[in-house]
């Protein structure tokens, strides 16, 4: 089965609905809940995700939506080896470069995110939302 780590801006495009985006993004969501794909998010965006949601609603709201992520993403750990590898890929942006060593160690085949751009030279191939949603269409489970 595929593994992919989704970056945390494509989960919060379904979150928030943010078009023009929402659409792609949840079709990744959605095809990874089918089965399509294990799905991973970086431990450090868990976080960021209970952070903003907290902030504009409540700590049981956030919780509620950490609680439903969980449902459909596993968690891609983050300690000292992923720091240290994210550091020696020399990004200007550490948390992309610790997504991209995070999604590497886990031994995924792709990272999804709309922000391509802050991956250069990933060890683990980039895609769009759109590419992924058609990438887990391919991967998807038949139904007898």
């Amino acid at each position: 089965m595929r593994k992919a780590l989704i970056d945390i801006n494509v989960v919060l495009d379904v979150l928030l609905d943010r078009e023009p985006h929402v659409s792609a993004s949840a079709s990744v969501w959605a095809a990874i809940e089918l089965g399509a794909a294990d799905g991973f998010l970086a431990a450090h965006g868990v976080t960021t995700i209970y952070y903003l949601v907290q902030k504009e609603q409540n700590s049981q709201s956030a919780r509620r939506t950490i609680t439903a992520i969980l449902k459909v993403f596993r968690i891609a750990p983050l300690d000292d080896a992923i720091v240290r590898r994210a550091l020696d890929l020399k990004w200007r942006d550490l948390e992309d470069s610790v997504v991209a060593a995070a999604a590497e160690s886990t031994g995924c085949d792709f990272i999804v995110t709309r922000d391509s751009a802050g991956f250069p030279n990933s060890p683990v191939r980039v895609v769009t939302p759109e590419m992924a949603a058609v990438l887990l269409r391919q991967s998807e489970p038949t139904r007898e």
